[in-house]
């Protein structure tokens, strides 16, 4: 069977859980804003008294949170999360699963070079992550629009941040794929991958809390695409969008190179 196919219906069921879970948060979230919008209220009021700390770890920036534009730079950066997390693993168990589930042996006698195979693999869960972030977007823009009763035009605005998103899952993508191919043991990979994207977040969160940490933004990819600067701000700024893709373009051929010359366990 070709490996891309292959792949695709190994991760189908995951894909659908994920999906479900994006779909759900959205909707969610949306409902407590409606929620919000009806008690007479204001959301800013509400978060006023918090402390900085606990308004940072929360998410809750600048943003004016009692319009829905607002509402949904917070709610984006969970979104961001599930999104970038899915990816993390996603890349990083494509490549191990084979020495994990001890059926290395069973792929690589094919006349298939290694390359040919990380390549499937990687395109799949390209594929995995693009139909990932469609859904959350499709899912974005539709239930914005039945709770918008202000009428606020954030549509292109949306579409905004799910590329800074879509940008940040190729990066974390190839970060799990590259762990899984110099790991001696791949299995721990995905949780590792794992821990090194919830570092890069926490570290997000104290920049925030420390004006004196700003310069220490290049080193988490989750200050490049920030909710706030991508509808608020300056959109797409074309300097995080190079770091990215430089990182990505090494990550990936780490991830050539070391999985081609390993050992597999089968």
């Amino acid at each position: 069977m070709n490996i891309f196919v292959k792949e695709l219906k190994s991760y189908r069921k995951s894909l659908i859980f994920w999906s479900i879970g994006v779909l759900l948060m959205v909707a969610s979230g949306m409902a407590k804003y409606a929620a919000y919008s009806s008690s007479g209220q204001s959301i800013n009021d509400l978060i006023a008294d918090l402390p900085k700390s606990l308004k940072a770890v929360m998410g809750f920036g600048v943003v004016d949170l009692s319009k829905i534009s607002g509402y949904y730079s917070l709610l984006y950066i969970y979104l961001l999360l599930m999104a970038t997390i899915h990816a993390a693993m996603l890349g990083a168990s494509i490549i191990a699963k084979e020495e994990r589930d001890k059926t290395a042996e069973f792929l690589f006698v094919k006349p298939v070079s290694r390359t040919k195979i990380i390549t499937a693999k990687l395109l799949a869960a390209f594929t995995n992550i693009v139909i990932f972030n469609m859904v959350t977007l499709i899912s974005a823009i539709t239930l914005i629009e039945k709770y918008n009763s202000a009428g606020e035009a954030v549509n292109g605005e949306i579409v905004l941040t799910q590329v800074g998103m879509f940008i940040l899952q190729v990066l974390f993508l190839v970060i799990g794929s590259a762990l899984a191919a110099v790991k001696k043991k791949p299995k721990t990979s995905p949780s590792l991958a794992t821990g090194i994207l919830l570092l890069t977040y926490m570290l997000s969160i104290v920049i925030d809390l420390n004006e004196n940490m700003e310069g220490m933004k290049y080193f988490t990819p989750f200050k490049y695409f920030e909710a706030k600067n991508l509808m608020l701000g300056s959109g797409l700024e074309p300097l995080y969008i190079v770091i990215s893709v430089i990182v990505a373009a090494l990550l990936l051929v780490v991830t050539f190179t070391f999985y081609k010359k390993r050992d597999l366990n089968a």
